[in-house]
C-alpha cells in the first residue's frame, strides 16, 4: 500500500502535538484517510510540519491511546478507525486531544469520589445527586446537549465523597471539562435514541450504588461511564 500525503500546516501558538493530533485527525475523519491507510514517516511529518521529532511521537502515541491509529512494529502507522464527521463540527481539532486527555485524570478522580460518596453521602446529598439527574433528564427530553447538568451531577457526587478536594479538583478542571463535555453530549444529542438512553442509564446506575452505598459498584459504574464517554467520542462505539 501506498503511503497517504498529509496535508500539514505550521503551529503557531498551540500546543504543538495536539495542532498536529487535531489535523491528522481532521483528515481521518473527512475521509481524506481512510481506513487501514498509512500514515508518513515520522521523518517526513517532521520535515512536512515542522517539528521536532518528540512532538510527532507525542501526537501519534495520544492518537493510538485514542484508538484512531495503530502502530506496527517495522511496518509503520495505520489508521484504524473512523470518528464521526460531526466530531470537529463541535470542538476545534487542535482542542480535542487535550479534551481527551482530559478523561484520564477524571477516571482517577472521580471513580474514587464515587466510592467515597457511596460510603459517606448524606440523605441532603444524595437528594443534591438526584435532583442533578432529574435536571440531566429533563435537558435531553428538551433536546439540549445538557452539559451543565452533567457538570452538576459529577460535581454532586464529588461532594458527597466527604473530602473538599474531590470538588476543589473538579472545579480547577472545569473550564477543559466543559469543552469535552459539551462535545460529548452533542454527539450524544446527534445520535440515537439508543445512545441518549444509554447515557442517562449511566447515570442512573452510578446513582442507585451511591444510593445503596455500595462503595464497589460505584466505583465500577463510574469508571464505565466514564471510559464509555470517551469511546462515544472516538468513534469506538458503532451507534453515532
Amino acid at each position: 500500500m501506498n503511503d497517504v500525503m498529509l496535508k500539514l500546516k505550521p503551529a503557531r501558538r498551540e500546543r504543538l502535538a495536539d495542532v498536529l493530533y487535531g489535523q491528522i485527525l481532521e483528515q481521518i475523519t473527512s475521509g481524506e484517510l481512510v481506513e487501514g491507510a498509512k500514515l508518513p514517516s515520522e521523518a517526513r511529518i517532521c520535515r512536512d510540519f515542522q517539528v521536532s521529532r518528540p512532538v510527532v511521537r507525542e501526537a501519534l502515541m495520544r492518537l493510538q491511546a485514542d484508538g484512531l491509529v495503530v502502530s506496527r512494529q517495522g511496518v509503520g502507522t495505520f489508521v484504524k478507525s473512523r470518528p464521526s464527521t460531526r466530531l470537529t463540527d463541535f470542538a476545534v481539532s487542535a482542542e480535542i486531544a487535550s479534551y481527551l486527555r482530559a478523561f484520564e485524570p477524571r477516571l482517577a478522580l472521580e471513580t474514587e469520589s464515587a466510592g467515597l460518596a457511596a460510603m459517606r453521602r448524606t440523605r441532603a446529598q444524595l437528594n443534591q445527586i438526584g435532583h442533578a439527574l432529574s435536571a440531566l433528564e429533563s435537558a435531553f427530553s428538551r433536546g439540549e446537549t445538557g452539559w451543565e447538568e452533567d457538570f452538576a451531577f459529577h460535581l454532586a457526587v464529588a461532594e458527597a465523597a466527604g473530602n473538599e478536594l474531590f470538588p476543589r479538583l473538579l472545579e480547577e478542571l472545569q473550564d477543559i471539562l466543559a469543552g469535552s463535555m459539551r462535545m460529548a453530549l452533542s454527539l450524544t444529542q446527534q445520535g440515537s435514541d439508543e445512545r441518549r438512553r444509554r447515557v442517562l442509564e449511566e447515570h442512573r446506575k452510578i446513582f442507585a450504588a451511591i444510593s445503596s452505598q455500595n462503595a464497589d459498584l460505584a466505583r465500577l459504574y463510574m469508571r464505565h461511564h466514564l471510559t464509555e464517554s470517551r469511546a462515544r467520542i472516538t468513534g469506538t462505539h458503532g451507534d453515532l
